[in-house]
This record gives C-alpha cells, structure tokens and sequence, in this order.
C-alpha cells in the first residue's frame, strides 16, 4: 500500500502505529475523536497483519518493516502499542528517525529505560510523552482543578484501588516474567502516576507485594508521600470475580471530599462532598448506586460520559504539544514516568509477602 503524499499529508496530523494488539485497535478507533487526525501507516512483525490492521481501521498504508515505516512522510507521530519490554528499543528507534514519541503505559520496563528515552527525546528535539491516558480525561482535569483551588481545602490523604478478575494463566503476558508481566506495571502504574499528577512527587513509605506461581507480583500495597499528601493504593489480580476492588480514587480534604469515581482509570465521574469525611460509600452497593440519581444535599455528581474509550484525549494533546513546538508534555512529562517506575522498583525489590 503506497504512502500518502506530501499534499495529503497538510490536511491532517498523520498517527502510525506500532504493533496491531488490543491497546492500537482502541487507539485507532478512538481517532474519530480527534480533531485534525489522520491514520497514516501501520507497523506489524508481518505485513498480512499490518495490512488487516489498515483495512480494518483506515489507515492509508501498512509496513513490515520499521525502517520503512519510520521514514515514511505521511507519519507525523507514532503511537507505540507493543508489549512493554519492547518500548525502550522501539521509541529510541523512532526518536532516533526524528519521529515523536506516544508510549504505551508503562513507558519502560524500568526507571533507567525512561530516563534514556526523556534524554534521547531532549537531546534530538523530539517529543516523546507515556500514554498514561488517565491524567488527560476530562474528569481527571476536573479533579485537578478542584483541588488546585481549594474546593476540599488542604488535602490529609488520598487511597486508590485497582482489583480486576483475572484468574491466573501462565500463558498469558500478564503473569509472563519473559514479557514484563506483572500488575504494578500493568495496574499500578495508574493510581502511582495520578497520585504524582494531583499531589506532587512521591516518596515510597512502605510496599508489600504477592507472587504469582510464575513469580511476577499479582498484588501489592504500595503507601507513599505524593508532595505533602500521604497516599495509598492497593493493585491486583484476583480469581474471584467478588473480590474485584472498589477502583474508584477519593482524595480527603480539611473541608470536602472528592472522589474520581469507579473505575478511576476511565475517569467516568466524579463526586464532590461538601464536608469532610473519613470515608466515601463503596461504589458497588445498590444504597450508593440508588444514591447517585437522586439529589442529596452537599453531594454534587460530575458525569463525564462520552462516546470515546478516552485515549483521544492524549493523542489531542500530543498533537496541540508537538504544533506548540515542545519535546514534552507539562501535564506528563517522562520524569513522572521514571519517578513512578523507581517506585516500582523499590517495592519489587523487597521479597514477596505470600
């Protein structure tokens, strides 16, 4: 499938991506939804896949080759949607073509492998940015802003769940030592990121974490100092499908309480209270379900429903950072990346509790 032209190429920003898993699929589908974006080119280990991604998506050429496809004009950015061993590698060979950079979270597989790539990027004057997808959603922004001006007052914590059913398979990628597997990297990178975003730089205070019979952490509980604010948060695979967590992210404040509601990471909605609370009703139970459509004094519901997954609105602000001429996004920049993986490392490096 030949490229597309030069003059095709001024009439919109032109994405490719790299690798055609699960992630690249929602990636593409969600560009509907991005002002000014194209799909341009597609990059698999083979080209009967490539050219299946294309079709399927839209894109306008398909590539086996990764030289070919860095050089190919029509791609203004790359989103890399690989297994996360492989990211390192592949966005210092983007980088290195003079391609910008969206990494799939987690950036790297370790704090030095974000490092380089931040250095690599600065060094070549090329953008390069996590997709931790979560600070962009417009529920996080929200929450941001609120807290930023007070609406709870000072901040005195804030926890964080994240616990999915999956039952544990040594054939799957996620309990795969070989390829990254793990649920810090795949779970926990998303409470330890927004708590970075929201507060401050972290600090890790104390971490515990399970194994997996494979031997990568299947559940941890990680407390940190996020700036000021002390912070916790509690990741993991379950087998029991009644042992998923609450997954919602509730900050406490000396006048009010937030809470980035279930699942947090998809930002659906938020929750304010008026007044200060020691804790927030669990998001599972019919009483709060009920709750949420009726008006209740000094409650406020946020919705934030939208017809996207929510990874269109990274990919808007990549592309807003790169036409400002910038290397890195304010609002995730690669030192957050590497500080959260740090944290990660910390934790593992302490033997399992089981």
């Amino acid at each position: 499938m030949a490229g597309q032209t030069d003059d095709t190429k001024r009439e919109g920003f032109g994405w490719g991506i790299w690798a055609t898993g699960a992630i690249a699929a929602q990636f593409a589908a969600d560009l509907d939804h991005v002002p000014g974006a194209r799909r341009a080119a597609v990059c698999s280990r083979s080209m009967e896949t490539a050219q299946a991604f294309s079709a399927k998506h839209g894109f306008a050429s398909a590539h086996a080759d990764p030289d070919a496809f860095l050089a190919d004009p029509a791609v203004d950015a790359v989103y890399i949607a690989s297994p996360h061993t492989e990211h390192c590698a592949q966005a210092l060979r983007a980088i290195a073509a003079g391609k910008p950079v969206l990494i799939e979270k987690p950036v790297a597989m370790t704090s030095v492998e974000a490092r380089t790539i931040e250095d690599a990027a600065r060094n070549a004057g090329v953008f390069a940015m996590e997709a931790l997808w979560t600070r962009f959603l417009p529920a996080v922004q929200r929450a941001k802003a609120l807290i930023d001006d007070g609406a709870i007052g000072t901040v005195r914590r804030a926890e964080a769940s994240l616990l999915f059913h999956r039952p544990f398979d040594p054939e799957h990628r996620l309990f795969d030592p070989a390829r990254g597997g793990g649920v810090l990297h795949d779970l926990g990178v998303y409470p330890l990121s927004l708590a970075t975003f929201l507060f401050g730089a972290p600090a890790l205070e104390r971490g515990r974490w399970q194994a997996a019979p494979t031997g990568v952490d299947r559940a941890a509980e990680v407390a940190l100092t996020c700036g000021s604010v002390p912070f916790t948060a509690k990741v993991g695979f379950v087998e029991d499908p009644a042992a998923e967590g609450r997954n919602d992210f509730i900050v406490y404040g000396e006048t009010g309480t937030l809470r980035i509601d279930r699942h947090f990471l998809s930002g659906p909605s938020l929750t304010l209270w008026d007044r200060p609370l020691e804790t927030t009703p669990d998001p599972r139970g019919w009483g709060e379900k009920l709750a949420r459509r009726l008006p209740m004094p000094g409650r406020t519901v946020m919705d934030f429903a939208r017809p996207s997954r929510g990874l269109n609105f990274q990919a808007a602000a990549v592309q807003a950072a790169i036409a400002r001429g910038e290397t890195a996004h304010p609002a995730m920049p690669l030192s957050d990346s590497a500080a959260v993986l740090a944290i990660i490392e910390q934790v593992l490096a302490a033997p399992p509790e089981n």
